[in-house]
This record gives structure tokens, sequence and C-alpha cells, in this order.
């Protein structure tokens, strides 16, 4: 293995991360080093790869930066370009989508008894380009969405790709933010493989009626005297 490689790339990894991190929370390089008690031109270091920020300093911006500290170093994570792998024939896929979301849109306003006319004129747009977006023929875009979706009493969440690649990364995001939402001693209670029966079973009860419930609480009464 060459060290010296691995340091070198390494070191340009956490440069990536701490640039875009902090470039996307409108942060300083003056804010960062003096939360850390280093210079400007430190952290200029840091972002290039010129030199690396010591496990301290590292913990204490991820922090401030609001980054998992493991993204610094774990390889578990795709990167973007295998992410994108995963979703072949992307041209296809935008057309199917646009097709969908403007048979939606004709659906939901043809449910609301509105002509194109009378959205068309509410939106500011001709009824040709309205038109165009219900046959899927113009992609939409998310701000008109949005405007024409609410016109018909509907929220934009319900036109987001309910499968594939794209909705489980979406669910994975929302479930970890979720978790991280959680109590921390239900977060370790989570974590911990012995705790899955528990887990599976209180799901199972979520889904029960109020009478299985009430047979189920019955039964473990019964065991219990």
């Amino acid at each position: 293995m060459d060290h010296k490689l691995a340091i070198s790339i390494l070191s340009k990894k956490i440069g990536v991360l701490l640039k875009v991190a902090r470039t996307q929370r409108g942060e300083s390089k003056k804010a960062c080093g003096e939360i850390i008690g280093v210079s400007s031109r430190m952290i200029t270091k840091y972002e290039s790869g010129e030199k690396s920020p010591s496990l301290p300093e590292l913990e204490v911006l991820a922090y401030y930066l609001d980054l998992p500290l493991e993204n610094f170093w774990e390889d578990t994570a795709p990167d973007s370009q295998d992410r994108m792998n995963a979703l072949p024939n992307l041209e296809k896929r935008l057309e199917l989508r646009n097709l969908k979301i403007g048979a939606a849109l004709r659906k939901y306003r043809k449910e609301a008894e509105m002509s194109l006319k009378e959205v068309a004129e509410k939106l500011d747009i001709t009824t040709y380009r309205l038109k165009s977006y219900e046959n899927g023929k113009f992609p939409v875009p998310l701000a008109e969405l949005n405007a024409l979706v609410r016109l018909y009493d509907h929220q934009i969440d319900e036109m987001v790709v309910e499968s594939g690649p794209i909705a489980e990364w979406a669910h994975n995001k929302q479930a970890g933010d979720a978790f991280v939402d959680l109590p921390q001693e239900l977060q370790e209670f989570v974590l911990k493989p012995i705790n899955r029966p528990y887990i599976e079973i209180a799901v199972k009860l979520s889904k029960m009626d109020v009478d299985q419930m009430r047979d189920v609480a019955e039964r473990l009464l019964d065991i219990t005297l």
C-alpha cells in the first residue's frame, strides 16, 4: 500500500467535503478558523488538501457545519457516479416522469372542474403551455408545479417519485433524519440487534385495530395472572 498516496487522497477528500459544507452553509473561512483557533489561511490549506486537520479539529468543524463525521473517512457511501449508474436511460426516465406529472395535473384539474383557460389565467400562462404541461410535452418548472397543485387543493409531495433508486434514496434520508430526532435512549435501543424482535412486534401491533389490540391485551393478562 502506498501510504503517502493514501494520505494525499484522504487529505484532498477531507478538503473537498469541508469546502462544500462550509459554502453550502454560507460560512466564511475566518469563522471556521476562529471556531478551532486557526487562521483563515490554514482553513484554505485544509480545503485544498495541502494540510489535514487533526481529529479534534475535524470533530468541531463537522459539528459546526452539521456534517456526519464518518463521511470524512468511510468508503461505504456510494459516490455521485455510483448513484447515477443506478439510473439508466435518464432521457427516457425524464420523459416518462413528465408524462406522469402531466397526467396527474390533468386529472386534478378535471376533478376541480376548472377549464384550461381558467387555470392559465390564474397562473398568467398561455393555455397552450398549460396543455403542453398536461400532455408531458414540456417539463413543468417547480414553482409553477407547486402553484398548480395548490390551486387544485393538492400537495407537491404527491407528485414526487414513489419507487426506484431516487425514492429509496429519499426514504433513507428521511428515515435518517427521523432517527436522529429520536431521544438518545430510543436510538440506543433501536441500534441493538437483540432488540429487533421487540421492534417487529411494535410494528405488528401498530397495524392492529382496537378489537385486535384488546384481544392481545387480554391474552397477555391471562398469561401474567
